[in-house]
């Protein structure tokens, strides 16, 4: 089945289903490389009404139209690991929140150690003056400290350090809505700490860079295989793949994500 009719089939089923389900929608599935013409990491939370952004790539916005999110319903974006693919979209979420939307609506930027410093850097070279402009809905930045649960716009967020780029403050993160748990790797190397962050979650969003490892920074298809009894998630699905992994899509021992994939909890 094509993606598109995929995608199109599951959002006629979410659309007859009552109530306000949890829904999870991959604005981007990417590496860093667009491999497979996919776009950067960031992944939509929500219920309709509100939610929250894990990871903000820098195409979230197109990837957001495309999907029929609002920009304005995200209260919150965490961020995993201070990467360009990870978070180059945030000032431009600000950028169109600001000017285009006018919103008057808080927003919680969240993040490692050193979050709010990077991000208004980046808004700042990309969109010169902007630290001087005066916003117009309140913003703040928390940094996440590693095992330290915090609780930002109801939702529990609990983060484990993970094994990547030192400089970019690697998290794994367990987060917590209502009555659903989502666990998410980050860009990472095999640590213990995402046995925790998965246990009984709903879904386990990881990454999966290569089909062939073990890969310095990032984990591996065959890694990832060996660890299968240790993570004990109802949903696993992958993202962050380069070609060799999407040349096996069909093959792989766990479901790959793709570009507008939507998941009900």
């Amino acid at each position: 089945m094509r993606e598109e009719e995929a995608i199109s089939m599951e959002r006629t089923r979410l659309e007859k289903t009552t109530g306000s389900p949890t829904r999870v929608t991959f604005l981007g599935s990417g590496d860093a490389f667009g491999s497979g013409g996919r776009l950067p990491s960031a992944v939509h939370v929500g219920d309709g009404e509100r939610g929250f952004l894990v990871d903000c790539g820098p195409a979230v916005l197109p990837a957001m139209r495309r999907s029929g999110v609002e920009p304005s319903t995200v209260e919150l974006i965490l961020i995993s690991h201070l990467h360009g693919d990870h978070l180059g979209g945030v000032p431009f979420f600000l950028l169109e929140e600001q000017l285009a939307s006018a919103r008057q609506a808080p927003l919680v930027i969240a993040g490692p150690e050193g979050v709010g410093r990077v991000v208004s850097t980046l808004a700042e070279t990309l969109f010169p003056g902007f630290s001087t402009s005066i916003v117009t809905f309140p913003l703040s930045f928390v940094e996440l400290r590693p095992l330290v649960t915090v609780e930002l716009c109801g939702v529990g967020i609990l983060p484990f350090p993970a094994i990547h780029s030192a400089a970019s403050n690697p998290l794994s993160l367990r987060v917590e809505t209502g009555s659903r748990v989502i666990a998410y790797s980050g860009d990472t190397e095999w640590h213990d700490g995402l046995i925790e962050a998965s246990r009984g979650a709903d879904l386990f969003i990881c990454e999966c860079f290569s089909y062939h490892g073990p890969k310095a920074n990032h984990l591996d298809h065959s890694t990832l295989v060996s660890k299968k009894g240790l993570i004990d998630a109802k949903r696993i699905v992958i993202v962050h793949m380069d070609e060799t992994m999407l040349a096996r899509t069909g093959s792989l021992a766990f479901e790959p994500a793709f570009d507008g994939m939507v998941i009900e909890l």
